[in-house]
């Protein structure tokens, strides 16, 4: 079993300082990824996400990949040197023209602004990087894996032990309905003769208002059926995989039988046990949210 909620970091060191990976999960009822990737890896985005889903089925999920430290910056300084020549030749001409004195020197260039030199910077080396941002997700995805499994633990020893009470007290339910019908039928005489008065009910009439009742009140289909969701139950809190979506179909279905025991009981016990029933199942429910 593995919670929905969990946490995992990774880093690995690039040229000029590092790429830092976290992935933060809580519960969702379906699969929702959010990526947040440095500017010049946004290409990875499709590639990342199909990774993210491999490891995870379902919850509300995070993944933030950023840098750490000043990115490695490469310069490159490019001469036209077509248009130094032309610059050259132009300043040759104005010295002739004007009869101007003194040598022509680099200072001629700056005429020409930032046309002749020109200085260009590149970031870092996006394909270079892209194998570190894969592996630095494997590894955060593999912390958080484990953090899931963890707490999955705890959730599903938690879960076992409302399993095993709701054992006890289906079988309780079986023993005070039992107990019930006895009760009833008692009761049911004991207020048919009281309606009657001194007249003397139909013995056939009153066998069959009884059995009518006590029909009515028998809960042993539901008891059957409840058995039978508890121990797939069972089945399912080991089962690997994505459970969490089969397990919240299987205690809307316990909670149904429990209800229906409940409207068919007539006997103060048996409808303690029932809300006792329905107590445990509603904490399944608040637990089972946060299974994956």
């Amino acid at each position: 079993m593995r919670s929905m909620t969990g946490y995992g970091a990774a880093s690995t060191a690039v040229p000029g300082g590092k790429l830092l990976v976290e992935v933060r999960s809580v519960n969702a009822r379906f699969l929702e990824l959010r990526i947040a990737l440095p500017r010049e890896h946004q290409n990875l985005e499709a590639e990342l996400r199909q990774l993210v889903q491999k490891s995870i089925d379902r919850g509300r999920v995070d993944v933030a990949i950023r840098r750490e430290g000043k990115a490695e910056r490469r310069a490159h300084v490019a001469v036209d040197l077509a248009l130094a020549r032309e610059v050259a030749s132009a300043w040759r001409r104005v010295g002739r023209e004007l009869r101007l004195a003194g040598e022509l020197d680099l200072a001629f260039l700056r005429s020409a602004g930032s046309d002749v030199v020109r200085t260009t910077e590149e970031g870092p080396d996006v394909a270079k990087e892209a194998p570190a941002i894969r592996r630095t997700l494997r590894a955060a995805l593999a912390a958080h894996e484990r953090e899931r499994r963890r707490e999955g633990e705890h959730l599903e020893r938690d879960m076992r032990a409302r399993l095993q009470k709701l054992g006890k007290l289906r079988a309780r339910c079986a023993s005070l309905a039992a107990e019930m019908k006895p009760v009833l039928a008692t009761r049911l005489q004991a207020r048919i003769a009281d309606l009657m008065g001194d007249r003397a009910p139909d013995p056939d009439r009153l066998v069959q208002e009884v059995a009518i009742a006590l029909d009515r009140s028998d809960v042993s289909e539901e008891l059957t059926r409840l058995e039978s969701h508890l121990a797939a139950l069972g089945e399912l809190l080991g089962a690997k995989g994505e459970s969490g979506k089969r397990i919240e179909f299987l205690l809307q279905e316990l909670l149904r039988e429990v209800n229906t025991i409940g409207s068919k009981a007539n006997h103060l016990p048996l409808t303690q046990a029932v809300l006792e029933a329905k107590g445990e199942i509603e904490k399944l429910k608040e637990q089972v949210a946060n299974v994956e």
